[in-house]
């Protein structure tokens, strides 16, 4: 699977938009499944593909379950503690949490509830009754990197990122590393926002970057404003976490699309029939749980097949985007010649590589 149409699930959407919590039965018998979400699918993004993910469950289990969503679930703080202490008191069997922010709260709702699976997105903390699972974006950084450094004409590539937490950093270097493979003089511009989804700044920042000189703009906020704004300024952008080709059909050179769907459905069926364990599930292409949006034409043909390529090399585990010679931003060493970084090393990432500039903040969190 290479492209995964927006257009196709559009329809999950409706009646979905709004940030409200569901009201579930308690005179429901059957199991109960609750997922909780830090947004609403109309963000078009990151929401938008786990709603189609959970569309999927429903459609594979229709009335053995009661499946319900909870929408606009703040991270980090007492809100997410406080929804995930109700649904614990609920009868749910299973509680999927579908933001790293949850992390702690989520722990802390396993600890007290050992009778309740739980699942975290974006974790890296299980329990006996706690399972995490994620994507490596960074898989599709590399061909987003390719495109854009041979792309580029100013050789300026503008970034967004969200929290300078290990998933955004290894995304960045994945890119840097690779826009840097195709054109030697290529500069990222990496600026902070602290939010995953705040359209208003985002919309700020990419006219910033762009006024600063790039003609390329790489995301990993939820907005579609990055695209948006491309499109209006006759720059280049990605699209993260869906295709968004919609909000800029001249601007998008490709995305990478998040693909639920089919952990939802294991691990649910896993709960059904007694098989269900605490297991780290981190899949990229070859596990379908990314996949790469359809390239833009506008593409020269030899870095159409380039770039299909690296999708195809990264699937079957015959390309790694961290072999070194990579020093860090420092430029103290960090892989020798030939070294493939572990997935533990991946795992803590907290620095910049060799080449990029800029200071990576503090999370505050």
């Amino acid at each position: 699977m290479t492209y995964i149409s927006r257009r196709n699930a559009i329809g999950l959407l409706a009646g979905a938009t709004t940030a409200t919590l569901a009201t579930p039965s308690l005179a429901q018998a059957k199991p109960k499944i609750a997922f909780i979400l830090n947004g609403t699918p109309g963000d078009v993004g990151w929401n938008y593909e786990h709603e189609r993910g959970i569309a999927q469950a429903k459609a594979a289990f229709g009335d053995q379950t009661q499946i319900d969503t909870f929408y606009g679930v703040k991270e980090w703080g007492e809100e997410d503690a406080a929804q995930l202490e109700t649904l614990s008191g609920q009868g749910y069997d299973m509680i999927f949490a579908c933001s790293f922010g949850y992390m702690q709260s989520m722990m802390q709702a396993a600890f007290a509830a050992p009778d309740i699976k739980f699942e975290h997105c974006g974790g890296f903390v299980r329990t006996g009754n706690m399972s995490t699972y994620s994507a490596r974006w960074y898989e599709g950084r590399v061909p987003q990197g390719l495109i854009a450094g041979t792309m580029t004409k100013t050789n300026k590539i503008g970034y967004l990122a969200s929290f300078p937490i290990p998933q955004i950093l290894r995304g960045i270097n994945a890119a840097y590393l690779a826009a840097k493979s195709a054109n030697p003089d290529v500069e990222f511009e990496v600026v902070w926002l602290n939010s995953w989804f705040s359209p208003e700044r985002e919309e700020e920042v990419s006219r910033q970057l762009i006024a600063n000189g790039a003609d390329v703009l790489l995301a990993h906020t939820n907005s579609t404003k990055p695209t948006e704004v491309a499109e209006d300024l006759g720059a280049f952008a990605f699209g993260q976490a869906s295709d968004m080709s919609a909000y800029g059909p001249n601007a998008t050179l490709s995305a990478t699309i998040n693909n639920w769907g089919p952990y939802y459905v294991r691990q649910i069926g896993a709960m059904l029939d007694g098989s269900w364990s605490s297991t780290n599930t981190w899949g990229g292409f070859a596990d379908e749980m990314i996949a790469a949006g359809e390239f833009s034409d506008q593409m020269p043909n030899r870095l159409f097949l380039k770039a299909a390529d690296t999708v195809e090399r990264l699937g079957a585990g015959q390309m790694n985007p961290f072999v070194g010679p990579v020093r860090r931003q420092d430029g103290s060493a960090w892989l020798a010649p030939g070294e493939t970084a572990s997935d533990r090393d991946l795992l803590k990432m907290d620095f910049f590589v060799e080449g990029l500039t800029g200071v990576i903040p503090s999370t505050g969190n």
